[in-house]
């Protein structure tokens, strides 16, 4: 793997931000959710995640994310998606969402 500059990490906006709606996304490739995030003063952004196997929609409600929130919009099927939500890859390739030990305010940049 390669090294990158401080430089490089700091082009990266991370925010923290509380999950409003999920949806489930049957035109994905994958099994998927489409889920709108509400970043505070930074406003809503909406993702595609591939988080299904260890999520359900209902629990996911309410919940804080930690998302890239400065990639250009990407489309997935019939779907932009606007920020990217952080999960670590289990050994089954399933995704375990990053998220704040402790309540945080939506839209505060990870550093």
């Amino acid at each position: 793997m390669s090294t990158i500059s401080w430089d490089d990490f700091a082009k990266i906006d991370i925010r923290a931000g509380t999950i409003m709606e999920v949806n489930d996304f049957p035109k994905a490739k994958n099994p998927a959710y489409q889920i709108t995030v509400d970043f505070g003063e930074l406003g809503i952004k909406r993702s595609s995640a591939q988080i299904t196997h260890l999520y359900d929609k209902a629990a996911l409600i309410g919940k804080q994310v930690i998302a890239i929130v400065n990639f250009p919009p990407r489309q997935i099927a019939n779907f932009f998606s606007e920020c990217l939500v952080l999960g670590i890859y289990t050994d089954k390739k399933e995704v375990v969402l990053l998220t704040p030990d402790r309540p945080v305010e939506n839209g505060w940049k990870i550093g």
